[in-house]
């Protein structure tokens, strides 16, 4: 199966701007590893456009870094497509 996914607005509070690429990025590798070994949610087998969704919130040390922030991101995320 060939998944294409693009995020047009992803909207974090409270990180400084400077971190945007690297959390960016952070989302786009963490999601694919967990699509890849935890598999396309259901809601996006039959292809379609989800027009919001919906990832929660979640609670970020201030140490961590933007990597790590991303990762939570990407996890709330592919949370959210499996609801």
């Amino acid at each position: 199966m060939n998944l294409e996914m693009e995020i047009e607005d992803l909207v974090l509070h409270g990180f400084p701007g400077m971190d945007k690429d690297r959390i960016a990025r952070a989302v786009q590798m963490e999601l694919e590893r967990l699509i890849t070994e935890g598999g396309v949610p259901a809601s996006l087998q039959e292809g379609g456009d989800i027009a919001r969704l919906e990832g929660g919130s979640f609670q970020v040390a201030p140490d961590l870094s933007a990597e790590e922030v991303g990762a939570q991101v990407a996890r709330a995320i592919y949370g959210g497509m499996r609801r």
